[in-house]
This record gives structure tokens, C-alpha cells and sequence, in this order.
């Protein structure tokens, strides 16, 4: 139990710390940053120079233009890139100033960086809400901003207890440990408004891997027998006791809280930074895997045991709700369906945990 309790405080400490990292960024950074910019935007403006020059030479060896003509056209591109770069420098320095005075200065300097970029998260104070919570590609938008993006998507991440509701018994009687019993699950989500002109309900839907995992006590294990499965107990001392399930998932939830409605000249967004959320909803998929895993020693000797494809259903499907404010909420899922096809007692898993949204 002290095992799981300090591996679910170490994914919350990351996960908090990610968020912390991608919504302060240090001030004297970004003015190295912006600073080093200022070779990369007279580089840049030199690289489109020297382009003009090459097309308009090009034009007068085949005579499409005059030596006085060209003469013009090259002076007239030198003027412009010139103003270019005073015009890019003086963005650039009067963000510096800007942050000298301010914590954060989210406005574009106007320097266009080549090669890839990888963000991970969001400033709070960001108008780049159509991007995901991770992204990769190049730091130069090549596309056009969509007006009005309905739809968008986040990693979600999840991690918890877990244990199963036993017919006819209460959880206090539940030959599963509470500490040991976990779940983790991790996939992808869309988020599509509802309504054209509110964000207050959304629909949620995505792919999700679940893995719930029950720590059996008091030396049970899970024994099949035509088919049935039933709890026995082994013949040899067990020093351990684990049974585990892999689903892939198709979550399905009505997302409902208030959003922050973000203007620009050329878009708009919603954002549900910092915001109540409340989420409804369930989910279906298939089983991929059960696993259970025995430790015990047979005559001074250590022995590991693992049997696979238990007779589970194949199929899970079940109801699940979530309450969070921003990323991070309290998320419970229900198992509507049985763990094995046959088995002398119904038993369903039932999950509670923390679930992180990253969007």
C-alpha cells in the first residue's frame, strides 16, 4: 500500500509540476531568448534579400528587364528589408521593455524561427488556445487561423484506486486490498461544443487504454474450472497476488461549466483555464488482456507464477463521471458488465482516482 500511495503522489507531483513549468516561464529566459531573435530576424530579412536579388537578375538575363529597371527593383528590395529589420527589431525590443516591467508577454515578436518546436501545455495568458497540449511541428504557422474552432482534443491521464463490488458483500468485506487494488488509464480525447454560440455543454469522446488491477488478499487466488472462475486458497503460502485486466475503451461524456470566451480580430476561443467542469457519461470497449500474477516459495525457493486470458468477458462497457476544476479532477468509474463470463459470484470493477485533462 505505501508503494502505490508514493507512486500516485510522484505522478501528481509531476503532473503539477508540468502544468507550474508551462504556465511560468522565467522573464530573464525569455529576454535571452528574444535577444538571440535579433541575429535570427537580420539573418532571416538578409536570406529574403539576397532571394529578390537572384529572381530580379534572373529577370534581366532573359532580357525580361532592363539593366535600369533591375537597378531600381534592387534598390527598391533593399529599402524594403532594411525597414523589415528596423521595423522586427523595434517588436523585439519593446517586448523586452514590456517584460522588464510585466510577468509574462505572450505577443508575437515577429522573428521567424526555422526547424521544429515542442510545447507541452499553455500559458494562462496565451491566445493560442487552438492548440493542443501537445504539440509538435514547426514554430511557423503555415495555415490560417479557423474563426471558430468547435472541436478540440487533449491527452487524459488517470490514476486511482481500484477494487470490484462483490454481490451480496460490502466493500469493507472485499477480499481485495484497497491499497494494493489500482487503475491507470491513458488515451486521447475530442471536445466538441454543443451549441454554436455557447460553450456551456460539450461532448467528450476519445480511445482510452484502462488497466485495473486487483491485489487479492488473505492467500486467495483466482481458480478456473470448466470454465468458472471461483476465489480459492492456494495450497502454499502466497507472497503475492495480482490480477489485472487491459481494456481499450471508447469513453462517451456531456461535459458541462463555464468557459472564458477569448476575442481576436482573426478568431475566437473558449477556454475552461481555471474553470469548473463537471462530466457524465460512460464508456465501451473490448478486453485485451487478463493476467494474473502468483509469488510464493516452494522449498526454500522463490517461484513466479503468471496465467494469462482468463475467462473474461470480452466485451466491458460501464458508467464513469468526473468533477474538476481546470486539468485536474476527481474522476469514478463503474463496470456495468462482469469481470468473468462465469464465475460462482458477480463481481464488477468499480475505480476512483484523480484524472488530469491536459488541454
Amino acid at each position: 500500500m505505501q508503494n502505490n500511495i508514493k507512486f500516485l503522489v510522484g505522478i501528481i507531483l509531476f503532473c503539477v509540476l508540468k502544468f507550474s513549468y508551462a504556465q511560468e516561464v522565467n522573464n530573464r529566459e525569455q529576454i535571452t531568448q528574444l535577444e538571440n531573435q535579433k541575429m535570427l530576424v537580420q539573418n532571416e530579412e538578409k536570406a529574403l534579400l539576397k532571394e529578390a536579388v537572384e529572381a530580379i537578375n534572373v529577370r534581366l538575363d532573359t532580357n525580361e528587364i532592363s539593366q535600369e529597371e533591375a537597378s531600381e527593383l534592387k534598390s527598391a528590395a533593399a529599402e524594403k528589408h532594411a525597414l523589415n529589420i528596423e521595423n522586427r527589431l523595434a517588436i523585439i525590443d519593446n517586448r523586452i521593455a514590456l517584460l522588464e516591467r510585466n510577468e509574462t508577454v505572450t505577443q508575437d515578436t515577429g522573428a521567424n524561427l526555422d526547424g521544429l518546436v515542442i510545447e507541452i501545455g499553455k500559458n494562462k495568458d496565451s491566445d493560442t488556445y487552438d492548440t493542443g497540449s501537445i504539440y509538435v511541428g514547426p514554430k511557423t504557422k503555415k495555415k490560417p487561423r479557423v474563426y471558430d474552432k468547435r472541436t478540440t482534443s487533449d491527452l487524459v491521464f488517470a490514476i486511482g484506486f481500484n477494487n470490484a463490488i462483490i454481490e451480496g458483500q460490502s466493500l469493507n468485506d472485499s477480499p481485495y486490498k484497497i491499497g494494493g487494488s489500482g487503475f491507470v488509464e491513458l488515451g486521447w480525447a475530442w471536445k466538441t461544443r454543443v451549441f454554436e454560440n455557447s460553450n456551456a455543454v460539450r461532448f467528450k469522446y476519445g480511445l482510452s487504454v484502462q488497466w485495473n488491477k486487483l491485489d487479492i488478499k488473505d492467500n486467495l487466488y483466482f481458480a478456473e474450472e470448466n470454465d468458472v472462475v471461483t476465489l480459492e486458497e492456494y495450497p502454499l503460502n502466497l507472497s503475492k497476488s495480482k490480477f489485472r485486466t487491459t481494456n481499450l475503451v471508447v469513453p462517451l461524456h456531456f461535459e458541462f461549466g463555464p468557459s472564458k470566451k477569448i476575442e481576436r480580430d482573426d478568431y475566437f476561443r473558449y477556454s475552461t483555464y481555471k474553470k469548473f467542469k463537471f462530466g457524465i457519461g460512460g464508456y465501451g470497449g473490448v478486453v485485451l488482456q487478463s493476467l494474473q500474477k502468483l509469488k510464493y516459495d516452494e522449498n526454500g525457493s522463490k517461484q513466479k507464477d503468471k496465467f494469462k486470458n482468463y475467462n473474461t468477458n470480452n466485451f466491458v462497457y460501464g458508467l464513469s463521471s468526473y468533477v474538476s476544476w481546470g486539468n485536474v479532477g476527481i474522476y469514478a468509474k463503474y463496470d456495468l458488465s462482469t469481470i468473468f463470463k462465469d464465475q460462482a459470484i458477480d463481481q464488477n470493477n468499480i475505480s476512483l482516482g484523480l484524472r488530469f485533462d491536459m488541454d
